[in-house]
């Protein structure tokens, strides 16, 4: 067997070994598993991973490359991969990159050749926390040193947020919708183009008035990395823009709008990733199929005396999954019903966004 080159050192001192892919250098990020059994291009160009190294649980990641049009970035930031078996050689007539070329052109590190299935059971087990991936030759000591004394940024968003607004147009388009980007994918866009919206993307720090200026028929508030508490200047602009537009969030944005409204937020042992999340609708009483990717929730008991009404359920582990607040046309849901490369079961969220765009028009 060929000698190990990298090394995964957890903080709590235990070590993994593997085989470097991608880009070839150490970095200090917080490690997360992913149950997705395909996506991982979505996965990788995802901004709400940013400085994050994710677990894939699924054991034979790039046998079919990457293709230019299923990024859901321009600029990927995922903090680095770990994956049991790597293939180097994709069989897809789309591809274009394999993985490991798209890690190395931007800068990522990759692990394959670790026993992933233990790695995710202390994951699991302990919860998420900050690790290195090194050199394998590093002296353990000295590696532990540098992991302990190194702290996780919480500027994510800022970093991920475009800088200047852009704009994403569509034929014939029936609405426009302003969407604050906090780290948004693209999938998103393209779903909200189908629906006959023309969509302005704008930076997170943007003001009210700014904003306003487009005269949207709705604001969207995007997905993203990190801690809903660390931009604070968003929950401030949806506690602003409450009663006066329609509103939807997803993911990072549905806990801003839990906070714009008095509701808590906190960090979960482990977070929510991956295609096979089970949600009750409570209208309904249908069970969706949901793919998620998140670190922190909102705090059920903590709806009690706002405005907020509790839409869905997680059936794993009874977290608040949907809100609304229907006086003032704002909802928003912790999945992601854009889901690519799936599962599609709550798309019809897009379809309740453009009713409610329409009902403002005509009120």
């Amino acid at each position: 067997m060929k000698p190990y080159t990298k090394k995964i050192l957890l903080e709590n001192g235990e070590e993994f070994y593997g085989y470097g892919f991608g880009a070839d250098r150490e970095t200090v990020v917080e490690i997360v598993f992913n149950t997705s059994m395909v996506g991982y291009q979505e996965i990788l160009s995802d901004p709400s991973y940013t400085d994050q190294a994710v677990v894939m649980t699924y054991p034979l990641i790039g046998n079919y490359g990457t293709a230019e049009e299923d990024y859901e970035t321009k600029f990927p930031t995922l903090g680095a991969m770990i994956v049991r078996e790597y293939n180097d050689t994709p069989s897809n007539f789309r591809y274009t990159k394999t993985l490991a070329e798209v890690f190395e052109e931007y800068g990522i590190p990759a692990v394959w050749g670790v026993d992933t299935r233990r790695l995710v059971r202390i994951i699991r087990d302990r919860g998420t926390q900050k690790v290195m991936i090194t050199d394998a030759e590093t002296p353990r000591d000295e590696a532990l040193a540098r992991l302990r004394a190194a702290e996780l940024r919480h500027d994510m968003v800022r970093r991920v947020s475009c800088r200047k607004r852009w704009f994403s147009r569509t034929a014939n388009h029936r609405y426009d919708v302003v969407a604050v980007d906090c780290g948004i994918k693209y999938n998103i866009i393209r779903k909200l183009n189908e629906k006959g919206c023309n969509v302005t993307v704008v930076p997170y720090d943007i003001s009210v008035e700014e904003l306003l200026a487009f005269r949207p028929d709705g604001v969207f508030l995007s997905n993203g990395p990190g801690d809903p508490a660390d931009v604070p200047e968003v929950v401030e602009k949806v506690r602003a823009l409450r009663g006066r537009v329609p509103m939807f969030g997803i993911c990072l944005g549905h806990q801003m709008i839990a906070r714009a409204y008095g509701a808590r937020t906190f960090k979960m042992k482990f977070g929510h990733r991956g295609g096979n999340h089970p949600v009750k609708c409570l209208a309904t009483g249908k069970i969706e199929i949901t793919s998620q990717n998140h670190s922190f929730a909102v705090a059920t008991d903590s709806l009690e005396g706002t405005p907020l009404r509790l839409t869905h359920v997680n059936l794993l582990d009874g977290t608040a999954e949907g809100l609304e607040c229907p006086e003032e046309r704002v909802f928003s849901v912790q999945y992601h019903p854009e889901s690519a490369p799936g599962p599609q079961d709550s798309g019809y969220l897009f379809d309740k966004f453009i009713q409610m765009m329409e009902e403002h028009r005509n009120a």
